[in-house]
């Protein structure tokens, strides 16, 4: 394949990035976005491959990661879709430390004097951030399937280590650009080393209710993997790719870090300059709860002429949005006002619920962010709760040693009536009890988020076929 016929390609495959972009940007155009970046990576896969020795080598190792892809991507639940992310975050980590150990050893050109300089120089940072993606999404692998602790776990002296690792890492770097021959191994593994754990520390010191922005931030650091492998192999298609991840991660991090309260500096260096948070106290105990059941919600709803449903990760665990879509068209069919409220991290990763709720055909128009809705809390007669805890807990305003202390939640306690569909009374991923759970307004619906679901809405169907029957 001719140098221009790839440079033409490259052009057109990263074209197609942008535009897959602009079009995940937008509920409505995210699917023609997801299949332009797919046709975007199909093209870039074949111009590689064209340009690339060993055919069946680049064939066979394509066909196996579209094998194991395709067979992961259909066996995974969107409610495990987050630990997958980041599964796939460390994967690029892990191929850009593998990359510049070969580029080390066997270089894909022949360089001397300031260009050896900066190629090694590429080598060193490329392995840095890739080690760190690769061990940090592990990590966050880990706390989201609770393999480790949610909380923040830091470290005693973790500031003075973790700038000690810092200056260890560029100390390394002088020995690595001025060896000779393979004697830069021993440097570049020092470094590997290092890096690794410090991309376990950064993670581990992050708690639970931030574990939604590390996702974002390791994919955004999986995208300068990429962009220095680019540079390793003087690709420009991969330099251009990682760049588009990286930024647009980073700006979407940034963008949860202020919807959330959160420095974005802090979170980027694994919650630095901040002490543990304290978990406040229950607020109340079940006895104080006021219970209710499947016939006493359908009432509640069929007399509310205002309704705002606000999912959270128990209505994905429970794969409820079905049946919470079904309500929500009898609801409007009875004249109702219904429409949905999404906290930026509603979830455990950006854009979770949307994608639910769009699974379910939710009409995109009544799909509302956390700042377009919140106000409205005080003007609407019911607000329905399924499986959300952190993103709804008033002690985010009320408590500042909290661990959730000054993240702006949904402040649905300000409805005529809370109605919470959960298991049980247990504290959210943060580690923070609720106390919206014993508030004279709320009416806690204790059971598995499907069953309940099922249950009001086979009720109130009976109820609306009696009505029209009648």
């Amino acid at each position: 394949m001719s140098n221009n016929l790839v440079t033409v390609a490259y052009i057109a495959a990263s074209a197609l990035f942008i535009l897959s972009l602009s079009g995940l940007s937008n509920q409505a155009t995210a699917k023609r976005g997801n299949l332009l970046g797919i046709f975007g990576m199909a093209i870039a896969f074949l111009a590689t491959a064209l340009i690339s020795q060993g055919y069946p080598i680049q064939l066979s190792s394509i066909g196996l990661g579209v094998l194991v892809g395709t067979l992961a991507a259909s066996r995974v639940a969107m409610t495990a879709m987050p630990e997958m992310v980041a599964l796939l975050n460390s994967f690029v980590g892990l191929a850009a430390v593998l990359v510049g150990f070969a580029e080390y050893l066997q270089p894909s050109s022949a360089m001397v004097g300031m260009e050896e300089v900066i190629h090694r120089i590429e080598i060193y940072a490329g392995v840095f951030i890739g080690m760190v993606t690769f061990t940090g999404s592990v990590i966050a692998v880990a706390k989201l399937q609770s393999i480790v602790p949610s909380r923040a776990v830091l470290l005693p002296a973790r500031h003075f280590f973790t700038i000690s690792m810092l200056v260890a890492m560029v100390a390394f770097a002088f020995p690595f650009v001025s060896a000779t021959g393979n004697e830069g191994l021993i440097p570049l593994g020092i470094l590997t080393a290092i890096s690794g754990i410090f991309g376990v520390v950064i993670v581990m010191a992050i708690g639970g209710a931030d574990m939604a922005v590390v996702i974002s931030l390791l994919n955004s650091y999986s995208g300068l993997a990429s962009a220095a492998a680019g540079f390793m192999l003087n690709n420009d298609l991969l330099i251009i790719t990682g760049a588009l991840v990286g930024s647009s991660g980073a700006i979407l991090s940034y963008i949860m870090c202020k919807g959330m309260n959160r420095s974005f500096l802090n979170v980027l260096l694994g919650g630095f300059g901040e002490g543990a948070s304290t978990t406040s106290k229950k607020a109340g105990t079940a006895e104080e709860a006021t219970a209710t059941n499947a016939s006493e919600v359908v009432d509640v709803l069929e007399s509310a002429n205002t309704v705002v449903i606000v999912p959270g990760y128990g209505m994905a665990v429970a794969q409820a949005q079905h049946a919470v879509a079904e309500i929500t068209r009898i609801l409007r069919s009875q004249g109702k006002q219904v429409r949905f409220g999404i906290h930026p991290v509603a979830g455990r990763m950006p854009g979770h619920m949307n994608v639910l709720l769009a699974e379910a055909n939710v009409p995109y128009d009544i799909v509302l962010e956390m700042d377009e809705i919140n106000d409205d809390f005080s003007h609407t007669d019911v607000v329905l709760v399924i499986g959300a805890n952190d993103t709804v807990n008033p002690i985010a305003q009320e408590d500042p040693t909290c661990a959730i202390a000054g993240m702006p939640v949904m402040e649905v306690w300000k409805a005529g009536t809370v109605i919470v569909v959960k298991r049980s009374l247990s504290a959210g991923y943060a580690g923070v009890d609720n106390p919206l759970f014993y508030r004279d307004n709320t009416l806690m619906f204790f059971g598995d988020a499907k069953a309940n679901i099922n249950g009001v809405l086979t009720q109130l169907a009976a109820k609306t076929e009696a009505l029209v029957a009648a």
